[in-house]
């Protein structure tokens, strides 16, 4: 079964059967179909879907972010700003589509030579719960004005944003097809992979659920793309605007109760500024709601599922009593639902459980670092590569920046996923680029024409 908990309560919402084998072939064979008839559409009347389907997230913008709030705890008022971002990834796809994609000619011996992009066929689209809309369309997005259809195998933790999501397509009378909803369980994506009519995969998820993906895509010899975890550093120098710092990298830690990807999971302070920094942090902290996600006051919601929130107590628990200090939260409260408070752990260092595995809650990790160079070295020092930011002087961050293994870097910002710049990870954080115009070139052919005669 499908089931939906509520995490705010800790009850069951709701449970679906999965699809059975003639249903999933029956869907597949849909979204073959449609895209015989889905690629030879204009650039323009693909747009024309993307645009309506954009409109209609931005009318429903609240009934379309309530089941992200029912199922995996977002409040309510993140819920709101992810049905309006993917909503954006819409419009900016419909709008530089076809630039993205447009012919390159390349000189050669030819009379002319050239290169287009075409489509692949239908595409799955492996997704986790933690940004149900905007994971989705950050997918589908690319994707379907590229001309290929879209197969979404959503979490099985959300099926109702799954179905909200693919009926955003149904309600704008959009080609049957190019977008559909595949409720399965993990253990039937290998057979859907293998399935001759499906040509790739794209999967954000875990390192272990990418490395499997990527072993039955490679066998099958199908392009995969992977978004996978991170253990994302902040460096903060000593000449840094450590106010600004601490707002943002706050920010940055506590999206989506700290259970995002890309937030800032190491913050690595050097020791000139440290302990002025780590008040500034716990400060901030401080001031943050934990609460009921429906309330347009909380800040921080449940963690999604009970056994993550164990998790996390692990972590936390085993840094700990390695010698970190824990300055706010550590503890598992009592009363329904799967919260966990916001916690502060510092001098942490390198060896320790929080720096090594991937936070995946409100847990903020500051380490010390004496200087610059080592605090480098620390950043670097992990088997993950997503993203990462540094605070200091700008020329001076972004010489940083060149040194840092990751697929972006930001100097004095936000690290945050846009549509209009590419995403993605290096190491086991993944590989492929999502997003910007480079994410649209994931799932093509690059078909070279080579007219003669050949130049004399």
């Amino acid at each position: 079964m499908l089931k939906a908990v509520d995490p705010n309560t800790g009850q069951l919402i709701h449970e679906y059967e999965p699809a059975g084998t003639q249903e999933i072939d029956g869907i597949i064979a849909k979204a073959a179909a449609s895209f015989d008839q889905w690629k030879r559409q204009s650039f323009g009347e693909r747009a024309a879907v993307l645009n309506e389907a954009a409109s209609y997230m931005r009318t429903n913008a609240e009934k379309l972010a309530r089941p992200m709030t029912r199922e995996m705890g977002k409040p309510v008022k993140e819920a709101l700003g992810e049905v309006n971002k993917a909503a954006w990834c819409a419009e900016h796809y419909a709008q530089y589509a076809e630039e993205y994609l447009a012919r390159e000619t390349i000189e050669s011996d030819a009379a002319l030579s050239y290169v287009i992009y075409q489509p692949l066929g239908p595409i799955l689209g492996v997704l986790p719960w933690n940004a149900p809309f905007w994971l989705a369309f950050r997918f589908c997005a690319p994707t379907l004005m590229a001309g290929n259809t879209c197969l979404m195998k959503h979490d099985s933790h959300v099926p109702q944003c799954a179905r909200a999501i693919a009926g955003v397509f149904d309600a704008v009378g959009a080609p049957p097809g190019i977008m559909q909803n595949l409720p399965v369980k993990s253990a039937q994506v290998e057979a859907v992979i293998r399935d001759p009519r499906v040509r790739g995969v794209s999967l954000t998820g875990s390192t272990a659920a990418g490395s499997a993906v990527a072993s039955i895509a490679a066998s099958e010899i199908k392009p995969a793309l992977l978004e996978l975890g991170g253990s994302d550093p902040s460096i903060v120098l000593a000449d840094a605007d450590l106010p600004k710092a601490a707002d943002l990298i706050t920010t940055m830690r506590i999206i989506n109760a700290g259970q995002s990807c890309i937030a800032a999971k190491r913050v690595i302070v050097e020791r000139q500024v440290y302990d002025v920094m780590v008040d500034l942090l716990a400060e901030r902290l401080k001031a943050l709601k934990v609460g009921d996600p429906a309330d347009m006051e909380t800040d921080i919601g449940p963690i999604a599922r009970g056994d993550l929130r164990d998790d996390l107590h692990r972590q936390v628990k085993e840094t700990v009593q390695a010698g970190a200090r824990c300055l706010l939260g550590g503890s598992i409260p009592d009363g329904p639902g799967y919260f966990y408070p916001v916690t502060l752990l510092a001098d942490v260092d390198p060896s320790m459980v929080a720096a090594c595995e991937e936070t995946f809650g409100p847990v903020m990790v500051v380490m010390a670092a004496e200087d610059a160079d080592q605090a480098l070295k620390m950043a670097n020092d992990t088997p993950y590569g997503l993203a990462a930011s540094v605070w200091t002087d700008s020329q001076r961050g972004e010489s940083i920046a060149w040194e840092l293994e990751a697929g972006q870097v930001a100097v004095n910002g936000l690290v945050k996923t846009d549509p209009r710049l590419p995403s993605g990870g290096v190491k086991k954080s993944g590989y492929g680029r999502e997003l910007g115009p480079h994410g649209i070139r994931e799932f093509v052919n690059a078909k070279q024409i080579w007219i003669g005669p050949a130049k004399t």
